[in-house]
């Protein structure tokens, strides 16, 4: 077991608690325990009241002290928050029949005098002894943060952060917590006055278990392990002319960066692709695939060479149909098929390592585009989330926005982009090919169907995450549009034989 981790904090003032319940609530999240311990009067109840306050991101929330009520249940937007003050109880058989373990689940659990309880709290949690500080001040409080199990290394990255934040000169800032994605990184935007940045908190990607040749899935589809390809990327984006974040501040050993805010209109409202804005994001990816892009990209570690986009990562990636997909729907294929299954892939996957490579970014979409109505042409359409970029065909980003995991894109605009699309690259090559791109197109888009049904099915049965799963039916339903091409008839056979409808 990891040994608990301590840090020590002056808190000078009430400003300073803030600033720690901020902090605090930046990293806590449902399912976590933390303590405040303390003699009366030394400060508990004010930090509590700062973290659940900056959790709601209201700072003139009501938040009442319980200790009468004992449990304050607050339902937040990010999740429920339990405030417990337990200075009252006299007995852990008292918590059980005031309903503890019904309030307590699926919520982040905030508990004044935690030693009532008896020592019955999991060994995963963040304890917080306050302690008046008079040597400094009459409101001066010294807090001890200790991080048990998990919460170490937690607690670890929560200082440094901290410190990060400091030396970037965003002292002063509010941080906000924003919508994250499917990974494990973190995003804040940070407030100073009328300065906006936003935080990124991404620490290195562990390796999985292996599930081939030694390897785990990361290694093998080319995911990003740590920031230094997203650096790369952001700044060959600009080079070219798009609008991707500049970056202020990085450390790249411990993955922090402080980002350009390039706001939160998006291309996309109330479920619907905005035509004019997809318009202008399919421009994107012409102008980015009209000339030939360099493989190698200088960082601040030394160069960074981007991985192609090789058949073992598109057979890893459609693999993910068959572990993770066709098990949720209760099915069970014979391991003969699956060979079966991968054998019609890897006869296309040759078909796509032929083709010409440029900058695939495969997460060109609408949660990574930002619409920036203030400039011109190409740049209206901030980049964001392309970390996992590899050199691949032109086609996967081009499906992966026409084709959009979260918004359903008909038909007829598909057409119209593809159009488009078209047009403009035949303006820069008069010998673009555009029978072979849209069999590509179609061949990647089922790829990248096959793959997102899997990798939405591990999201709800491995990571806890059922909320992907309402984008199933319309992720089938690209993937049996891009099937009807004549390039994947033996796919569609196997598919239509095998894999249940969801």
């Amino acid at each position: 077991m990891t040994d608990p981790l301590r840090h020590s904090i002056l808190l000078a003032n009430e400003a300073a608690t803030r600033q720690l319940a901020m902090d605090l609530a930046m990293a806590v999240q449902v399912n976590d325990i933390v303590t405040l311990s303390g003699e009366l009067g030394s400060g508990k109840s004010t930090l509590a009241r700062a973290l659940v306050r900056a959790l709601a991101e209201d700072d003139k929330l009501e938040v009442p002290s319980p200790t009468f009520a004992i449990i304050q249940p607050y339902d937040i937007k990010r999740f429920p928050v339990i405030h417990a003050d337990l200075y009252r109880v006299v007995s852990p058989d008292e918590i059980t029949e005031l309903g503890w373990d019904d309030v307590s689940e699926n919520a982040l659990l905030l508990v004044e005098w935690p030693d009532r309880l008896g020592g019955a709290l999991s060994g995963d949690r963040l304890e917080v002894e306050l302690a008046s500080s008079p040597a400094h001040g009459q409101t001066a409080r010294a807090a001890t943060l200790v991080g048990h199990g998990g919460w170490a290394q937690r607690l670890a990255r929560l200082v440094a952060l901290r410190g990060f934040i400091d030396n970037a000169g965003w002292s002063a800032a509010t941080r906000r917590h924003l919508q994250g994605d499917a990974s494990t990184r973190s995003y804040e935007r940070l407030i100073d006055g009328k300065r906006r940045a936003v935080l990124m908190n991404a620490p290195r990607r562990p390796d999985g278990p292996p599930v081939k040749n030694g390897l785990p899935y990361s290694r093998i589809a080319h995911l990003a392990e740590d920031m230094v390809p997203f650096v790369a990327l952001a700044e060959g984006l600009r080079d070219a002319g798009l609008s991707s974040p500049e970056i202020e501040a990085v450390d790249l050993d411990q993955g922090f960066l402080v980002l350009e805010d390039l706001g939160e209109v998006g291309v996309a409202a109330d479920g619907a692709p905005i035509a004019e804005r997809y318009m202008a994001a399919i421009d994107v990816l012409a102008h980015l695939h009209s000339r030939p892009r360099p493989d190698t990209l200088g960082t601040p570690k030394g160069p960074y060479t981007l991985p192609d986009y090789d058949r073992d990562a598109l057979g890893a990636e459609v693999e993910l149909l068959l572990d993770w997909y066709i098990p949720m729907t209760q099915a069970r294929i014979p391991a003969s098929e699956k060979h079966v299954f991968l054998k019609h892939w890897a006869d296309l996957f040759a078909e796509v390592e032929s083709a010409p490579k440029t900058w695939t970014l495969r997460d060109f979409h609408s949660p990574n585009l930002i619409w920036l109505g203030e400039r011109d042409g190409i740049e209206k359409v901030g980049l964001i989330d392309f970390q996992d970029a590899v050199m691949g065909p032109a086609a996967y980003d081009v499906a992966s926005l026409l084709q959009d995991a979260r918004v359903t894109v008909p038909e007829v605009l598909e057409l119209q982009l593809l159009s488009r699309y078209a047009t403009a690259r035949r303006a820069a090559d008069p010998h673009f090919d555009m029978p072979a791109f849209a069999r590509l197109y179609a061949i990647m888009g089922a790829q990248r169907a096959t793959k997102i049904l899997g990798i939405f099915a591990r999201l709800d049965k491995r990571d806890g995450k059922p909320q992907y799963l309402k984008h199933i039916p319309r992720i089938w339903a690209y993937l049996h549009r891009c099937l009807a091409h004549p390039a994947l008839a033996q796919v569609k056979r196997w598919v239509d034989d095998r894999v249940p409808k969801p």
